[in-house]
């Protein structure tokens, strides 16, 4: 069983917390985190490419010139594919890039990631985020006494994310704060350091297990 320190905002340790090794240490998985990745970055695609077909160009409804005797080849409509203006043959329509992934593969490469910080020494326990008041650098002195530098992803319970906590974390750059219902594996991959309340890795072992 992996163990890690837990530590108060003040960078203070408090206790050691043991991780589910079923959650916390497994063997990574490449291709289903290269598969999760996948599905968030198709998920932020809008889809909205569009060219017009022939049909849905507008002008050439009268045939060009006669069908014979010209010496020319034959044409129906100056807004055929081979006429500049023309309509566009096999052009990108509206369509969603969404990926479906089974929920245990979901699941599988949330615990990749997951151990993949433990691994890495990447991950960072802190008891609970609590501000009393809205103020960059009370966030700012947080992050130095828990030793994080650059960038950091922290994932706290629904219930941590106060307007205080959210409003002081969010003019620093490469900083991202977000719930653990919603931190997806890219974000966390997109992050050096991975900062953890208690209350996320409760939630994480839970739902995951």
């Amino acid at each position: 069983m992996a163990k890690i320190q837990l530590i108060n905002i003040k960078g203070e340790k408090l206790k050691d917390i043991t991780l589910a090794d079923n959650v916390w240490n497994i063997e990574t998985n490449d291709i289903v985190l290269k598969r999760a990745i996948d599905l968030q970055l198709a998920a932020t695609r809008q889809g909205t490419a569009k060219t017009k077909t022939r049909a849905e160009v507008s002008g050439g409804g009268r045939k060009p010139w006669r069908q014979k005797g010209t010496g020319r080849a034959r044409q129906g409509s100056i807004r055929a594919p081979q006429w500049r203006g023309g309509g566009v043959v096999f052009g990108p329509t509206p369509r969603s890039y969404a990926v479906k992934l089974n929920k245990k593969v979901k699941q599988l490469g949330l615990k990749s990631v997951l151990s993949y910080k433990v691994q890495e020494e990447k991950l960072v326990a802190v008891e609970a985020i609590k501000f009393e008041e809205i103020k960059t650098k009370n966030f700012l002195t947080f992050l130095e006494n828990i030793k994080v530098e650059g960038k950091a992803i922290v994932v706290c319970a629904p219930e941590e994310l106060t307007n205080e906590a959210v409003l002081s974390a969010r003019n620093i750059p490469g900083v991202f704060l977000t719930p653990v219902n919603n931190a997806s594996v890219y974000e966390i991959l997109c992050y050096d350091k991975l900062v953890v309340t208690e209350g996320a890795v409760k939630y994480y072992e839970e739902e995951l297990n």
